[in-house]
Protein backbone atom coordinates (compact mmCIF):
# COMPACT_ATOMS: atom_id res chain seq x y z
CA UNK A 1 0.00 0.00 0.00
CA UNK A 2 1.42 3.55 -0.74
CA UNK A 3 -0.44 6.79 0.60
CA UNK A 4 -0.89 10.12 -1.01
CA UNK A 5 -2.62 13.19 0.38
CA UNK A 6 -3.95 16.13 -2.19
CA UNK A 7 -6.54 18.73 -1.97
CA UNK A 8 -8.68 17.06 -4.71
CA UNK A 9 -8.78 14.07 -6.28
CA UNK A 10 -9.82 13.28 -9.76
CA UNK A 11 -11.02 9.69 -10.97
CA UNK A 12 -10.96 9.83 -14.92
CA UNK A 13 -9.12 11.70 -17.46
CA UNK A 14 -11.82 12.37 -19.67
CA UNK A 15 -13.18 15.54 -20.73
CA UNK A 16 -15.38 16.62 -17.85
CA UNK A 17 -12.23 15.51 -15.70
CA UNK A 18 -9.03 16.92 -17.20
CA UNK A 19 -10.98 20.22 -17.64
CA UNK A 20 -11.70 20.32 -14.01
CA UNK A 21 -8.47 19.49 -13.38
CA UNK A 22 -6.74 22.33 -15.48
CA UNK A 23 -8.96 25.05 -13.81
CA UNK A 24 -8.50 23.86 -10.60
CA UNK A 25 -5.39 23.56 -10.96
CA UNK A 26 -5.19 27.68 -12.60
CA UNK A 27 -7.19 28.57 -9.64
CA UNK A 28 -3.87 27.74 -7.05
CA UNK A 29 -6.24 24.06 -5.99
CA UNK A 30 -4.13 20.82 -5.72
CA UNK A 31 -4.76 18.71 -7.57
CA UNK A 32 -4.18 14.70 -8.45
CA UNK A 33 -5.92 12.80 -11.48
CA UNK A 34 -6.21 9.40 -11.92
CA UNK A 35 -6.47 8.02 -15.45
CA UNK A 36 -6.20 4.13 -15.53
CA UNK A 37 -5.19 3.65 -19.02
CA UNK A 38 -1.68 4.62 -20.40
CA UNK A 39 -2.57 7.17 -23.01
CA UNK A 40 -5.88 8.75 -24.34
CA UNK A 41 -5.75 6.70 -27.44
CA UNK A 42 -9.07 5.06 -28.11
CA UNK A 43 -10.59 5.29 -30.90
CA UNK A 44 -14.67 5.89 -31.44
CA UNK A 45 -14.93 8.43 -28.98
CA UNK A 46 -16.53 11.69 -29.46
CA UNK A 47 -14.19 14.34 -31.77
CA UNK A 48 -17.16 17.28 -31.45
CA UNK A 49 -15.86 20.09 -29.93
CA UNK A 50 -18.82 22.25 -29.75
CA UNK A 51 -18.71 25.88 -29.95
CA UNK A 52 -19.38 25.80 -25.58
CA UNK A 53 -16.27 24.06 -25.28
CA UNK A 54 -14.11 26.89 -28.29
CA UNK A 55 -15.76 29.49 -25.93
CA UNK A 56 -14.06 27.68 -23.21
CA UNK A 57 -10.62 27.89 -24.37
CA UNK A 58 -10.95 31.62 -25.68
CA UNK A 59 -11.46 32.55 -22.37
CA UNK A 60 -8.45 30.74 -21.00
CA UNK A 61 -6.33 32.70 -23.72
CA UNK A 62 -5.70 28.99 -25.65
CA UNK A 63 -8.27 29.09 -28.56
CA UNK A 64 -5.56 29.64 -31.23
CA UNK A 65 -3.19 27.35 -30.16
CA UNK A 66 -5.63 24.89 -29.81
CA UNK A 67 -6.83 25.33 -33.21
CA UNK A 68 -3.08 25.24 -34.30
CA UNK A 69 -3.88 20.92 -33.76
CA UNK A 70 -4.98 19.10 -36.69
CA UNK A 71 -8.84 19.42 -37.08
CA UNK A 72 -11.98 20.18 -39.55
CA UNK A 73 -13.99 22.72 -39.11
CA UNK A 74 -18.61 22.05 -39.57
CA UNK A 75 -20.61 25.64 -40.10
CA UNK A 76 -23.66 23.51 -41.22
CA UNK A 77 -25.82 20.44 -40.43
CA UNK A 78 -28.43 18.41 -42.28
CA UNK A 79 -29.97 15.59 -42.97
CA UNK A 80 -30.58 13.21 -46.30
CA UNK A 81 -34.13 11.46 -46.69
CA UNK A 82 -33.43 9.53 -49.04
CA UNK A 83 -32.72 11.18 -52.41
CA UNK A 84 -33.48 14.96 -50.51
CA UNK A 85 -31.11 16.59 -48.59
CA UNK A 86 -32.65 18.75 -45.73
CA UNK A 87 -30.43 21.78 -43.85
CA UNK A 88 -31.47 22.29 -40.32
CA UNK A 89 -28.38 24.40 -38.35
CA UNK A 90 -25.96 26.70 -39.86
CA UNK A 91 -23.47 26.92 -37.08
CA UNK A 92 -21.99 30.07 -39.06
CA UNK A 93 -24.54 32.47 -37.50
CA UNK A 94 -23.10 32.44 -34.24
CA UNK A 95 -20.72 34.76 -32.76
CA UNK A 96 -17.13 34.47 -33.71
CA UNK A 97 -14.66 33.20 -33.27
CA UNK A 98 -16.26 29.99 -32.30
CA UNK A 99 -19.13 29.73 -34.49
CA UNK A 100 -18.27 26.06 -35.85
CA UNK A 101 -17.86 22.66 -34.77
CA UNK A 102 -14.32 21.43 -34.54
CA UNK A 103 -13.73 17.88 -35.58
CA UNK A 104 -10.62 16.83 -33.99
CA UNK A 105 -10.06 13.63 -32.01
CA UNK A 106 -10.56 12.92 -28.40
CA UNK A 107 -7.49 11.88 -28.00
CA UNK A 108 -5.48 15.39 -29.20
CA UNK A 109 -7.96 16.95 -26.56
CA UNK A 110 -7.06 15.17 -23.81
CA UNK A 111 -3.23 15.65 -24.50
CA UNK A 112 -3.51 19.06 -24.87
CA UNK A 113 -5.93 20.25 -21.65
CA UNK A 114 -3.06 17.46 -19.51
CA UNK A 115 -0.15 19.28 -21.24
CA UNK A 116 -1.89 22.85 -20.42
CA UNK A 117 -2.29 21.34 -16.68
CA UNK A 118 1.13 19.82 -16.13
CA UNK A 119 2.30 23.16 -16.21
CA UNK A 120 1.11 24.22 -13.18
CA UNK A 121 3.17 22.81 -9.92
CA UNK A 122 0.05 22.26 -8.03
CA UNK A 123 -1.08 19.45 -10.71
CA UNK A 124 -0.59 16.08 -10.94
CA UNK A 125 -1.98 13.00 -13.59
CA UNK A 126 -1.38 9.62 -12.90
CA UNK A 127 -1.91 7.44 -16.04
CA UNK A 128 -2.29 3.84 -15.70
CA UNK A 129 -3.80 4.29 -11.92
CA UNK A 130 -7.53 3.16 -11.65
CA UNK A 131 -9.56 4.93 -8.46
CA UNK A 132 -11.28 1.34 -7.49
CA UNK A 133 -12.92 2.58 -4.57
CA UNK A 134 -14.16 5.25 -1.97
CA UNK A 135 -12.40 6.02 1.45
CA UNK A 136 -15.08 7.09 4.20
CA UNK A 137 -14.61 8.43 7.38
CA UNK A 138 -18.26 8.10 8.83
CA UNK A 139 -20.73 9.59 6.44
CA UNK A 140 -18.32 11.55 4.85
CA UNK A 141 -15.96 10.39 1.58
CA UNK A 142 -12.28 11.07 2.32
CA UNK A 143 -10.49 9.86 -0.54
CA UNK A 144 -10.15 6.90 -2.88
CA UNK A 145 -8.10 3.47 -3.04
CA UNK A 146 -6.63 2.67 -6.18
CA UNK A 147 -4.22 0.86 -8.24
CA UNK A 148 -1.44 1.77 -10.30
CA UNK A 149 2.39 1.41 -11.00
CA UNK A 150 4.64 0.99 -8.37
CA UNK A 151 6.05 4.35 -6.65
CA UNK A 152 3.24 5.83 -7.91
CA UNK A 153 4.29 6.74 -11.63
CA UNK A 154 7.15 3.80 -11.88
CA UNK A 155 7.08 0.18 -13.32
CA UNK A 156 4.50 0.20 -16.55
CA UNK A 157 4.53 -3.74 -15.45
CA UNK A 158 0.76 -4.96 -14.47
CA UNK A 159 3.26 -7.33 -11.82
CA UNK A 160 4.34 -3.95 -10.23
CA UNK A 161 0.15 -2.57 -9.33
CA UNK A 162 0.32 -1.78 -6.12
CA UNK A 163 -2.76 -0.19 -3.44
CA UNK A 164 -2.55 3.33 -3.35
CA UNK A 165 -4.31 5.47 -0.64
CA UNK A 166 -5.07 9.03 -1.77
CA UNK A 167 -6.30 11.06 0.60
CA UNK A 168 -8.27 14.17 -0.42
CA UNK A 169 -10.87 17.12 1.04
CA UNK A 170 -12.79 16.17 -2.14
CA UNK A 171 -13.25 13.74 -4.36
CA UNK A 172 -14.28 13.77 -8.24
CA UNK A 173 -16.28 11.08 -9.93
CA UNK A 174 -15.28 11.67 -13.16
CA UNK A 175 -14.95 8.26 -14.46
CA UNK A 176 -17.89 8.06 -16.81
CA UNK A 177 -21.07 6.18 -17.96
CA UNK A 178 -19.87 3.04 -16.23
CA UNK A 179 -18.77 4.89 -13.23
CA UNK A 180 -17.02 2.44 -10.49
CA UNK A 181 -17.16 5.30 -7.80
CA UNK A 182 -21.07 6.46 -8.20
CA UNK A 183 -21.36 3.12 -7.55
CA UNK A 184 -19.47 2.71 -4.45
CA UNK A 185 -21.37 5.86 -3.29
CA UNK A 186 -25.27 4.94 -3.06
CA UNK A 187 -26.17 7.25 -4.71
CA UNK A 188 -29.57 6.58 -7.13
CA UNK A 189 -29.42 7.03 -11.17
CA UNK A 190 -32.71 7.40 -12.67
CA UNK A 191 -32.82 6.01 -15.79
CA UNK A 192 -34.35 7.80 -19.03
CA UNK A 193 -34.07 4.73 -21.57
CA UNK A 194 -32.82 4.74 -24.89
CA UNK A 195 -34.32 2.74 -27.67
CA UNK A 196 -31.82 2.01 -29.94
CA UNK A 197 -27.75 1.68 -29.68
CA UNK A 198 -25.19 2.92 -32.28
CA UNK A 199 -22.74 0.91 -34.25
CA UNK A 200 -19.66 2.75 -34.88
CA UNK A 201 -17.15 2.13 -37.58
CA UNK A 202 -14.60 3.89 -40.52
CA UNK A 203 -14.75 4.73 -44.25
CA UNK A 204 -12.37 5.93 -46.31
CA UNK A 205 -13.16 9.24 -47.18
CA UNK A 206 -12.09 10.91 -50.74
CA UNK A 207 -10.60 14.61 -51.64
CA UNK A 208 -13.72 16.46 -52.51
CA UNK A 209 -15.92 14.98 -50.35
CA UNK A 210 -18.29 17.48 -48.01
CA UNK A 211 -16.50 18.11 -45.05
CA UNK A 212 -20.07 18.46 -42.98
CA UNK A 213 -21.58 16.32 -40.60
CA UNK A 214 -24.10 13.99 -42.88
CA UNK A 215 -27.22 12.14 -41.73
CA UNK A 216 -29.14 9.77 -43.94
CA UNK A 217 -32.18 8.11 -43.61
CA UNK A 218 -33.01 5.46 -45.57
CA UNK A 219 -35.79 2.48 -45.30
CA UNK A 220 -35.56 1.18 -41.58
CA UNK A 221 -32.07 2.90 -41.40
CA UNK A 222 -30.46 6.14 -39.76
CA UNK A 223 -26.42 6.67 -40.93
CA UNK A 224 -24.56 9.34 -39.79
CA UNK A 225 -21.03 10.43 -41.04
CA UNK A 226 -18.80 12.40 -39.71
CA UNK A 227 -15.60 13.65 -41.32
CA UNK A 228 -12.44 13.46 -40.46
CA UNK A 229 -9.56 13.91 -42.09
CA UNK A 230 -9.05 11.10 -44.61
CA UNK A 231 -11.82 8.85 -43.36
CA UNK A 232 -15.63 9.34 -42.14
CA UNK A 233 -16.71 7.70 -38.44
CA UNK A 234 -19.42 6.87 -39.00
CA UNK A 235 -22.69 5.91 -37.13
CA UNK A 236 -25.39 3.17 -37.54
CA UNK A 237 -28.46 3.37 -35.62
CA UNK A 238 -29.79 0.29 -34.63
CA UNK A 239 -32.57 -0.99 -32.68
CA UNK A 240 -31.88 -1.98 -28.86
CA UNK A 241 -29.93 -4.91 -28.55
CA UNK A 242 -29.99 -5.55 -32.22
CA UNK A 243 -26.48 -6.09 -33.19
CA UNK A 244 -26.65 -9.88 -32.11
CA UNK A 245 -29.23 -10.35 -34.87
CA UNK A 246 -26.98 -8.40 -36.80
CA UNK A 247 -24.34 -10.77 -36.63
CA UNK A 248 -26.35 -13.85 -37.14
CA UNK A 249 -27.32 -12.32 -40.58
CA UNK A 250 -23.30 -12.18 -41.35
CA UNK A 251 -20.87 -10.10 -42.99
CA UNK A 252 -22.22 -10.00 -46.52
CA UNK A 253 -25.98 -8.56 -45.29
CA UNK A 254 -23.88 -6.02 -42.85
CA UNK A 255 -22.02 -4.73 -46.10
CA UNK A 256 -25.41 -4.42 -48.27
CA UNK A 257 -26.97 -2.56 -45.18
CA UNK A 258 -23.98 -0.38 -45.65
CA UNK A 259 -24.34 -0.19 -49.13
CA UNK A 260 -27.85 1.11 -48.55
CA UNK A 261 -26.94 3.99 -46.33
CA UNK A 262 -24.24 5.35 -47.94
CA UNK A 263 -24.68 5.28 -51.48
CA UNK A 264 -20.86 4.00 -51.70
CA UNK A 265 -20.83 1.33 -54.67
CA UNK A 266 -16.91 2.01 -55.04
CA UNK A 267 -15.50 -0.77 -53.08
CA UNK A 268 -14.67 1.41 -50.08
CA UNK A 269 -16.91 -1.22 -47.80
CA UNK A 270 -15.05 -4.15 -48.96
CA UNK A 271 -12.10 -2.85 -48.19
CA UNK A 272 -12.89 -1.50 -44.79
CA UNK A 273 -15.22 -4.46 -42.97
CA UNK A 274 -13.31 -7.30 -43.10
CA UNK A 275 -15.56 -8.95 -39.95
CA UNK A 276 -17.34 -7.69 -37.11
CA UNK A 277 -14.21 -6.74 -35.51
CA UNK A 278 -14.11 -3.57 -37.55
CA UNK A 279 -17.66 -2.35 -36.10
CA UNK A 280 -17.80 -1.52 -32.19
CA UNK A 281 -21.21 -1.62 -30.24
CA UNK A 282 -22.15 1.16 -28.09
CA UNK A 283 -24.65 0.79 -26.04
CA UNK A 284 -26.84 3.88 -25.52
CA UNK A 285 -28.20 4.95 -21.70
CA UNK A 286 -29.94 8.47 -20.89
CA UNK A 287 -29.89 8.53 -17.61
CA UNK A 288 -29.40 11.24 -14.93
CA UNK A 289 -28.67 10.76 -10.84
CA UNK A 290 -31.14 11.96 -8.32
CA UNK A 291 -28.04 13.23 -6.22
CA UNK A 292 -24.85 14.64 -7.42
CA UNK A 293 -23.25 14.53 -4.20
CA UNK A 294 -22.38 13.37 -0.72
CA UNK A 295 -20.35 14.86 1.98
CA UNK A 296 -16.77 14.98 0.36
CA UNK A 297 -17.88 13.11 -3.14
CA UNK A 298 -18.91 15.12 -6.13
CA UNK A 299 -20.02 13.35 -9.57
CA UNK A 300 -19.82 15.16 -12.81
CA UNK A 301 -19.91 14.39 -16.48
CA UNK A 302 -21.04 10.95 -18.08
CA UNK A 303 -20.47 10.02 -14.21
CA UNK A 304 -23.17 12.05 -13.48
CA UNK A 305 -25.49 12.02 -16.97
CA UNK A 306 -25.08 9.82 -19.48
CA UNK A 307 -26.21 11.34 -22.50
CA UNK A 308 -27.88 9.77 -26.10
CA UNK A 309 -25.47 10.60 -29.03
CA UNK A 310 -28.61 12.95 -30.08
CA UNK A 311 -26.84 16.17 -31.56
CA UNK A 312 -23.03 15.16 -30.44
CA UNK A 313 -23.21 17.39 -27.07
CA UNK A 314 -22.47 14.50 -24.37
CA UNK A 315 -18.37 16.12 -24.48
CA UNK A 316 -19.69 19.56 -24.16
CA UNK A 317 -22.20 18.82 -21.55
CA UNK A 318 -19.58 17.04 -19.23
CA UNK A 319 -16.76 20.62 -19.90
CA UNK A 320 -19.72 22.27 -19.19
CA UNK A 321 -19.85 20.72 -15.75
CA UNK A 322 -16.48 20.82 -14.82
CA UNK A 323 -16.39 24.72 -15.63
CA UNK A 324 -19.35 24.77 -12.89
CA UNK A 325 -17.64 23.10 -10.54
CA UNK A 326 -14.37 24.91 -11.00
CA UNK A 327 -15.98 28.44 -10.51
CA UNK A 328 -18.05 27.39 -7.38
CA UNK A 329 -15.49 24.96 -5.70
CA UNK A 330 -11.96 26.82 -6.79
CA UNK A 331 -12.59 29.71 -4.21
CA UNK A 332 -13.07 27.04 -1.39
CA UNK A 333 -10.96 24.28 -2.11
CA UNK A 334 -8.17 27.03 -1.39
CA UNK A 335 -9.27 28.10 2.21
CA UNK A 336 -10.67 24.45 2.89
CA UNK A 337 -12.96 21.23 2.46
CA UNK A 338 -16.27 22.39 0.59
CA UNK A 339 -19.70 21.39 2.50
CA UNK A 340 -22.59 19.34 0.86
CA UNK A 341 -24.38 22.58 0.42
CA UNK A 342 -21.45 23.73 -1.83
CA UNK A 343 -21.20 20.98 -3.54
CA UNK A 344 -25.26 21.10 -4.08
CA UNK A 345 -24.43 23.95 -5.64
CA UNK A 346 -23.01 22.36 -8.46
CA UNK A 347 -25.85 20.11 -9.38
CA UNK A 348 -28.41 23.53 -8.99
CA UNK A 349 -25.92 25.10 -11.55
CA UNK A 350 -25.48 22.50 -13.55
CA UNK A 351 -29.19 20.04 -13.50
CA UNK A 352 -31.62 22.38 -15.44
CA UNK A 353 -29.39 22.38 -18.81
CA UNK A 354 -28.86 18.89 -18.58
CA UNK A 355 -32.54 18.14 -17.94
CA UNK A 356 -33.56 20.13 -20.81
CA UNK A 357 -30.91 18.39 -23.28
CA UNK A 358 -31.94 15.18 -22.06
CA UNK A 359 -35.93 16.10 -22.67
CA UNK A 360 -35.11 17.05 -26.08
CA UNK A 361 -33.24 14.15 -27.03
CA UNK A 362 -35.28 11.66 -25.47
CA UNK A 363 -38.36 13.11 -27.64
CA UNK A 364 -35.95 13.59 -30.70
CA UNK A 365 -35.33 9.10 -30.24
CA UNK A 366 -39.03 8.49 -28.92
CA UNK A 367 -40.65 10.50 -31.31
CA UNK A 368 -38.82 9.69 -34.47
CA UNK A 369 -35.22 7.53 -34.66
CA UNK A 370 -37.16 4.78 -33.12
CA UNK A 371 -40.06 4.93 -35.19
CA UNK A 372 -37.59 5.56 -38.31
CA UNK A 373 -35.61 2.22 -37.84
CA UNK A 374 -38.67 -0.12 -37.19
CA UNK A 375 -40.41 1.30 -40.36
CA UNK A 376 -40.57 -0.40 -43.37
CA UNK A 377 -41.07 2.62 -45.50
CA UNK A 378 -38.96 5.85 -46.13
CA UNK A 379 -40.34 8.40 -43.26
CA UNK A 380 -41.68 11.77 -44.29
CA UNK A 381 -39.50 14.99 -43.40
CA UNK A 382 -41.44 16.63 -40.15
CA UNK A 383 -42.95 19.94 -40.49
CA UNK A 384 -39.71 21.53 -38.44
CA UNK A 385 -37.24 19.94 -40.84
CA UNK A 386 -38.90 21.04 -43.98
CA UNK A 387 -38.94 25.08 -42.32
CA UNK A 388 -35.63 25.22 -41.11
CA UNK A 389 -34.73 24.18 -45.12
CA UNK A 390 -36.89 26.11 -46.60
CA UNK A 391 -35.70 29.73 -44.26
CA UNK A 392 -32.37 29.94 -43.66
CA UNK A 393 -32.27 32.18 -40.94
CA UNK A 394 -34.15 29.53 -38.78
CA UNK A 395 -31.06 27.76 -38.74
CA UNK A 396 -29.38 29.78 -35.94
CA UNK A 397 -31.71 28.35 -33.32
CA UNK A 398 -30.91 24.91 -33.68
CA UNK A 399 -27.54 25.86 -34.27
CA UNK A 400 -27.37 27.42 -30.73
CA UNK A 401 -29.31 25.00 -28.78
CA UNK A 402 -26.53 22.37 -30.66
CA UNK A 403 -23.51 24.47 -30.60
CA UNK A 404 -23.78 26.37 -26.90
CA UNK A 405 -26.34 23.87 -25.61
CA UNK A 406 -29.10 25.97 -22.43
CA UNK A 407 -27.31 28.16 -20.01
CA UNK A 408 -23.63 27.97 -21.02
CA UNK A 409 -20.71 28.24 -19.03
CA UNK A 410 -17.96 30.79 -18.90
CA UNK A 411 -14.81 30.96 -16.87
CA UNK A 412 -14.07 32.89 -13.78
Amino acid sequence: MESLSTTCVIAGGGPAGMMLGLLLARGGVDVTELEKHRDFLRDFRGDTVHPSTLQIMHELGLLEEFLALPHARVFQAGIDIGARHYAFADLSRLPEPCNFIAMMPQWDFLDFLARKARAYPNFRLLMETEAKDLLAKGDRIVGVLATGPRSVGGSQSDQNKVNIQIRAGLTIAADGRHSALRTKSGLKLKELGAPFDVLWLRLQRLPGEPDDVAGKLATGQMFVMIPRGDYWQCAMVIAKGGFDAIRAEGITAFRQRLRVATGFEDGRIEDAIHDFAQVKLLTVAVNQLMQWARPGLLCIGDATHAMSPVGSVGINLAVQDAVAAANILAPILRKGVPRLGELNKVQKRREFPTRMVQMFQVAIQNRFLAPTIRSTRLPKAPLLLRLLDRHAFLRKYPARLIGLGVRPENVK
